[in-house]
């Protein structure tokens, strides 16, 4: 059936569906305004009395009062939240406590534990002692002083103008990294950052904006002792790799480097360590058994040999044993 036929359906016009569009072009303003507008260009319009101004205004405080209400109760954490948040913060700070104490305990007990087996040593072999307080250096488990040089970096002053931070203004962990190698290899003979003594183990990672090392946060500035020859060390650092990454860290990124001789550095040490998977092989030991020509069992007493292995299992790893869980490396 076409639009010919007497009979066909009568369609609405194109802009029926467009009625309120088009009373409001027509007409913007509502007839209420355009009376009262009337009214009050021809004085009839009724005069405001102060019981109405009194009632405006106390509605008006009343709805001010009602969104401050609603804003504040909105931007205040439930009281389960609040809750939470406390519990947690308290078992933050007993963790944080506990582990303290523990690493205090962990301090003591390698102290005793050293002291047992230089006195045991002393009494059986006084080059055997030596020779392990040599290795305990080697390894980062006794503390130790000396000449050297500190390295510190700074993170490069914040644009207080720029809304986010640029992540190459600060100094991250292949920076230490580089570093530290190259501190290595032109003969320091021990290093650490921020007090945390590195050993053949340690690990230097980020995490987010914080380096960690041996899972440990560091925060700048960061200061990197060596102990060693300082002046040999600061000419093999420049001749380095090493070298030409701290300048670019300053001249490209901003970020502080300031390189001093020390003449005194006393730089701590990790304690006693526990092998999770390598072991000493026997010829490798600092004291192979020695058998007795009337009895199998090697000389000297079970407590002198019980102190020799165990000073041969110290001298054998260099990881950190003060903070317990570390990852393996």
């Amino acid at each position: 059936m076409t639009s010919r036929h007497g009979d066909a359906v009568q369609r609405p016009a194109p802009d029926a569906s467009m009625t309120l569009l088009n009373e409001v072009y027509r007409r913007p303003l509502d007839p209420g305004y355009a009376a009262a507008a009337e009214g009050r260009r021809t004085g009839t319009r009724p005069p405001r009395t102060r019981r109405g101004a009194a009632l405006l205004l106390v509605l008006g405080v009343l709805l001010g009062l009602g969104t401050v209400t609603a804003a504040v109760s909105l931007r205040t954490p439930p009281p389960s939240v609040v809750a939470a948040r406390n519990l947690l913060q308290n078992q933050i700070e007993q963790h944080d406590a506990e582990a303290e104490a523990l690493e205090a305990d962990i301090t003591a007990l390698s102290d005793e534990v050293r002291a047992l087996q230089e006195s045991a040593l002393d009494d059986v072999d006084p080059a055997l002692a030596a020779e392990l307080e040599a290795s305990q250096i080697a390894s980062g488990v006794v503390p130790v002083t000396g000449t050297g040089l500190r390295i510190v970096l700074t993170d490069a002053p914040v644009d207080p103008e720029s809304s986010e931070e640029d992540p190459s203004s600060r100094v991250q962990d292949f920076d230490l990294q580089v570093l530290v190698n190259g501190l290595w290899a032109s003969g320091a003979e021990a290093v650490a950052i921020n007090g945390e003594r590195l050993t053949t183990t340690s690990a230097i990672r980020s995490s987010g904006p914080v380096v960690r090392v041996d899972l440990v946060p560091l925060v700048s500035p960061y200061v990197v002792e060596a102990v060693g020859d300082p002046v040999a060390m600061q000419t093999e650092i420049a001749r380095s790799s090493a070298g030409q990454l701290l300048a670019t860290l300053r001249n490209t990124y901003g970020i502080g480097v300031d390189t001093s001789s020390q003449t005194a550095l006393e730089l701590p040490g990790t304690g006693q360590v526990k092998l999770h998977d390598a072991t000493v092989p026997e010829e490798s030991r600092l004291t192979p058994p020695t058998p007795s020509s009337t009895s199998d069992e090697p000389l000297g007493t079970p407590d002198a040999g019980a102190s020799t292995e165990g000073a041969g299992e110290a001298a054998g790893v260099a990881g950190s044993a003060r903070h317990p869980g570390r990852e393996r490396t």
